[in-house]
């Protein structure tokens, strides 16, 4: 087996339990009343696509890293085929925002995405059938599918892995080696060690955890999964409506480490960037970066051999057989309400995304979008960073889900933001029970609107 497909089949786990999910929360939209018909546009589920449609595509892509690679990709698909591709992106925090207002326009997006089964429940009026399509069929299994009922809603285009990148050359330079780090406690123990040493090694642990909306989410979303995921684990469920914040005080002290072992002071962070964090790392101002597969584009520089990855230890379960975070938040939705031709021609470029020799290079190579895509043409990976994360899973690792697309809304995910922010410039007790209070009252709060 492949080391692709190994990642491949334990993202799969993750997906089928991302499958069932309650779809519940989240943000409300209007209801998707259609002028043109609505549903299928002949009728029927989207099993009859035809090559050659006279119309034009649409596509709102929440990534703002992948901008360029889907511009450029939209371009050669226009040159090949003579139909128009405009692609928009979404501001980092705000696809929601950015959604919704684009929607209700007479020209709207006929491609978008939701995150899972909390983001189809606020969108399922809008989204075309896609049973039996072209693209349907080349998934490299049908649990890649969101399903709503018996309508298949959504499909999965990239599945992902995200942990601490570390600059190993640095962290050698410090005295240690990654065979060092295999829990929390050494963590923060070589964290630590080389804050005490900064002055004398001239460079920090960890790069600014920026809170600003490019960089916010590594916390607010990807840090917060851990103890999402590990109070599932405890509890045998995979969604709730109320969560309980066991483990927030492991939450609690991986957030005093990064802010404490960084590049800049606490204070400080509520303006830092996510191009901050990128340039301190690839300058070499830091040694760990939190980030994920899909940043190897802006890590390459620091050289292949100078690159590492960690799980991110939260000094919870068993850490010596703790893997990276894989799985997905990005499926993609044809609009149900567009004309029938521009559904149609979404159809057929989703299909030659994931299936022509172009398509597949920009998808999956690491000299642009560096994707593992669950599509039975996914290509192995020049990205070093996939490539790190299918040896996890070749060890043996036990990956960690991701659990966040069962995040009640992304009001829950700003409102935890600000008040981690608020704790950071200012650590005491009184604003860690504000940040208790944004994860677990406010998640019932948003779970029952």
């Amino acid at each position: 087996m492949s080391k692709t497909k190994k990642i491949l089949a334990l993202a799969l786990s993750a997906a089928m339990s991302l499958s069932l999910l309650a779809g519940c929360g989240g943000e409300k939209v209007p209801a998707g009343g259609s002028t043109n018909g609505g549903g299928s546009a002949s009728g029927t589920p989207a099993g009859n696509d035809n090559s050659g449609a006279a119309g034009s595509v649409y596509y709102l892509n929440f990534k703002p890293e992948q901008d360029g690679d889907w511009q450029e990709l939209a371009k050669l698909y226009t040159q090949e085929t003579g139909v128009e591709v405009k692609v928009q992106t979404a501001a980092s925090g705000q696809y929601e925002t950015t959604l919704m207002s684009e929607i209700a326009k007479t020209d709207a997006p006929t491609l978008f995405q939701v995150n899972g089964p909390v983001g189809l429940a606020n969108w399922k009026d809008y989204c075309y059938d896609l049973s039996g399509s072209k693209i349907a069929g080349e998934l490299s299994s049908d649990d890649f599918a969101l399903m709503d009922g018996s309508a298949m809603s959504g499909i999965a285009y990239v599945i992902e892995t995200y942990g601490i990148i570390v600059n190993t050359k640095l962290l050698g330079e410090a005295g240690y080696s990654l065979d060092d780090i295999k829990s929390f406690a050494d963590l923060k123990k070589v964290a630590e060690d080389i804050t005490a040493r900064k002055d004398e090694l001239g460079f920090s642990a960890f790069t600014s955890a920026g809170m600003d909306g490019s960089s916010d989410w590594r916390f607010k979303t990807h840090l917060a999964n851990l103890p999402i995921y590990f109070e599932y684990e405890a509890d045998g469920i995979g969604n709730t409506d109320a969560i309980k914040g066991t483990y927030l005080d492991n939450y609690r002290a991986m957030w005093d480490l990064y802010i404490n072992n960084c590049t800049c002071a606490p204070t400080l962070l509520s303006a830092k960037t996510g191009d901050d964090s990128v340039a301190e790392f690839v300058t070499e101002q830091a040694v760990f970066y939190q980030n994920g597969t899909w940043a190897y584009g802006d890590v390459a520089d620091v050289g292949e051999e100078n690159l590492g990855m960690l799980p991110i230890y939260i000094g919870v379960g068993d850490e010596a057989n703790q893997g990276l975070c894989t799985g997905t938040e990005n499926y993609w939705c044809v609009n149900k309400n567009a004309k029938p031709e521009d559904i149609q021609a979404t159809l057929d470029f989703m299909y030659w995304c994931v299936t022509s020799e172009t398509g597949l290079e920009y998808m999956c190579s690491g000299d642009h979008m560096g994707f593992v895509v669950p599509f039975k043409g996914n290509l192995e990976s020049s990205n070093l960073l996939v490539n790190i994360a299918n040896d996890y899973v070749a060890n043996g690792t036990t990956s960690v889900k991701w659990c966040f697309p069962t995040m009640p809304s992304e009001e829950w995910k700003n409102v935890l933001g600000s008040a981690l922010t608020a704790y950071a410039a200012d650590q005491t007790d009184a604003n860690w029970e504000t940040v208790r209070a944004a994860f677990v009252d406010n998640w019932a709060a948003e779970k029952s609107k």
